[in-house]
């Protein structure tokens, strides 16, 4: 049986998590605040209070944690527990020079790190619906696979090497649209408002044709009933843009509305809606 260290069990976490012990695999997880953790090992996984003790003898290390930062202090504190040849699915959104800035950890303790970030939000982690992109070699496939499938309904294996974080790449990628979508979406139904037009006219004028979107139709109808009921917060998904940003510019691209959706959620967040749904960005109207 496959033994799985989970580290992160917030909302994307939670869901993964219990989709790991569906699956019929053992679960150890680990989480800052121990309660957000509770709820597993309820369902069945071993709660640790330290991350060293949850991936001691694991045979795959799933990271899923804020941010590059919080992902390398945490596997500092794992490093006790850590042994050569496990398996490390990194599935944080880190971006792509952060990500290169994990590798000495794994170079230390001699893991096989996979380049892994999930697309999707807390309604597909739950339901094992992710897509999970992933970089990296390929010969642990017999050993990860089983976690793959646990939680995704896609496995996507961008490149048989991480050297140059091809899945990072891609997520943001990815990210990029999701992002100005949901930005979008949440100006048109302001503009809306203010112009006096219902909001649902405007949903039912392009419901069934090529402008329209489930994405669309659903982050509109949280912002008209002002559910703000968080699937991405409004502060990762800010963290998120601002990684799109930093790698364009890296890249030299410029990127006009990916500047402005990271300026608007950082608007919201400044307004109190930091821990809303990333739809809050409306707020910023």
């Amino acid at each position: 049986m496959t033994s799985v260290a989970l580290l992160g069990t917030g909302i994307m976490g939670a869901g993964m998590g219990h989709n790991v012990l569906a699956a019929g695999l053992e679960l150890r997880v680990w989480n800052r605040t121990s309660s957000k953790a509770q709820p597993l090992a309820d369902a069945g996984a071993t709660l640790c209070e330290d991350p060293a003790d949850a991936v001691r003898g694991a045979d795959v290390v799933v990271t899923m944690l804020g941010d590059a930062g919080d992902v390398t202090a945490v596997m500092e504190r794992a490093a006790g527990g850590l042994t050569e040849g496990q398996v490390w699915l990194q599935t944080t959104t880190v971006g792509v020079e952060p990500f290169d800035g994990l590798r000495p950890i794994a170079e230390r303790h001699g893991l096989v790190l996979l380049d892994a970030p999930v697309l999707g939000t807390r309604a597909p982690a739950e339901s094992g619906q992710l897509v999970i992109f992933v970089a990296g070699d390929p010969s642990v496939r017999a050993t990860v696979d089983p976690v793959l499938d646990a939680v995704g309904r896609q496995t996507v294996w961008v490149a048989d090497t991480n050297a140059t974080a091809a899945a990072s790449r891609l997520k943001l990628v990815a990210n990029s649209w999701v992002l100005a979508i949901t930005a979008a979406t949440g100006e048109s139904v302001a503009l809306a408002q203010g112009l006096g037009v219902d909001p649902q006219a405007f949903l039912d004028s392009v419901a069934g044709g090529p402008l329209d979107l489930p994405y669309l139709q659903n982050k509109a109808a949280a912002i008209v009933a002002d559910d703000w009921t968080p699937n991405f917060t409004v502060d990762n998904a800010a963290k998120d843009a601002g990684l799109i940003v930093e790698a364009a510019e890296g890249a030299g691209v410029r990127l006009d509305v990916a500047e402005a959706v990271r300026e608007r959620l950082r608007r919201a967040s400044g307004r109190g809606h930091g821990g809303d749904d990333m739809a809050a960005a409306y707020k910023a109207s």
